[in-house]
């Protein structure tokens, strides 16, 4: 209630309105502290035995979630998100030191390309020039060869404003790495923003016909990283088809519908429901290793791909992509031999991927949506991890 008498007193009302005054500036800086914490951090994640310096960004939202990446690979090398009750965790599987990652290590987390997943023969031919890759799969050609993206030190800017956290990796390819055909020029940029969604944006250019695919190579699990088995996950994949694949995991060039088989995750299931089925596709993946044809309303829209919800932790994973395909692999050849963050042991179907893409073995498949890009084209494409949680129910 407003007293008469200071009202009726220019000296108490000059007081008082210095006091109102202070009160505001003080809340008008609290809110801009809010505002302005430190959404990208920037540390070393220490050296390679080549003496080359890695460097970790941590960007970080309003609501606490964060992902660590390095600027070897553009690897995610942490993603820590809530669950139901609100708890945090890290929900990729990685190492704590960049020499692991350099030398391979699954790929885990890492930017994928000039090519994502398999070249049969490592040979591919574009306007009747013929090019041969390295072998690193058997006699095929696997994520970008023996040197690929995941194993370069991008070159690295970021910024902020009242809303995401952004950070930008470029890198140049030059004319014949790996066997691939014209210098390309690469960026991927992660935005982490409030809406707890991580966006991976892509985008290249290059000088001479070629191929490209690109991807990120993410293994998660919602319990958390080294928590054990997936197999309790449920999944849903927004594919009417797939490619079925050979022994060697080539595709036939064959598109068939998922429609009575186990590949079918139309309706969300455990990942364990048919895992070990006889099916002959789940015999030659040794599990969950295929491409699955998203259902797109029209050709490059942006999509939910896929859903991955843990029942114990109550953590959900929407996928959205523009990509035509979506590699659902259940981490089937971990073998315990990798130990990643703080001294966890990734064994069999302990983590899972869906890495947006364009179908394997494309530039050999004429009858698969094509991945040549030509000079004056842009290659762009978009990949959003969005995570959110839904009333836990326990292991099943």
């Amino acid at each position: 209630m407003s007293d008469p008498f200071l009202f009726s007193c220019p000296f108490l009302r000059l007081i008082w309105r210095i006091g109102l005054y202070s009160v505001l500036v003080t809340a008008s800086v609290a809110n801009m502290a809010q505002e302005n914490f430190d959404r990208i951090t920037v540390e070393s994640f220490g050296t390679l035995d080549d003496g080359k310096a890695v460097q970790l960004f941590s960007l970080k939202n309003r609501s606490g979630m964060t992902v660590e990446i390095i600027d070897l690979g553009g690897i995610i090398v942490s993603l820590e998100v809530a669950d139901a009750e609100g708890v945090f965790a890290d929900v990729t599987s990685g190492f704590d030191i960049p020499q692991t990652y350099a030398e391979g290590a699954g790929y885990m987390g890492a930017i994928i390309g000039r090519f994502a997943n398999r070249i049969s023969g490592g040979k591919f031919s574009i306007d009747g020039v013929q090019y041969s890759l390295a072998q690193n799969n058997g006699d095929n050609s696997i994520h970008g060869g023996l040197t690929g993206y995941d194993k370069k030190i991008w070159n690295t800017e970021y910024s902020t404003d009242l809303n995401e956290a952004r950070l930008v990796l470029t890198t140049v390819s030059p004319d014949g790495e790996e066997g691939y055909p014209g210098r390309v020029d690469v960026t991927v940029v992660y935005t982490l923003n409030d809406k707890n969604q991580l966006v991976i944006d892509y985008s290249a250019t290059t000088d001479k016909a070629t191929v490209i695919n690109l991807t990120n190579h993410a293994y998660f699990n919602l319990d958390g990283h080294g928590a054990g088995s997936i197999l309790n996950h449920e999944i849903r994949i927004n594919a009417d088809r797939y490619t079925p694949v050979d022994s060697t995991s080539i595709p036939t060039g064959a598109i068939e519908d998922v429609s009575g088989t186990p590949l079918d995750f139309r309706i969300a299931k455990a990942i364990g429901e048919d895992i070990e089925s006889s099916h002959q596709q789940i015999q030659f993946g040794s599990g969950f290793d295929h491409n699955f044809i998203i259902n797109h309303a029209s050709p490059e829209a942006l999509t939910l791909a896929a859903e991955a919800y843990s029942p114990k932790s109550g953590r959900v994973m929407n996928v959205y992509t523009d990509q035509p395909g979506v590699q659902f692999y259940t981490g089937n050849f971990l073998n315990g031999s990798l130990v990643g963050k703080e001294r966890a042991v990734y064994d069999s179907r302990e983590a899972f991927c869906l890495e947006t893409q364009h179908f394997p073995d494309s530039p050999n498949r004429p009858n698969f949506p094509s991945t040549v890009l030509r000079p004056g084209d842009r290659l762009e494409t978009r990949t959003i991890f969005e995570f959110l949680t839904r009333r836990a129910r326990g292991s099943l």
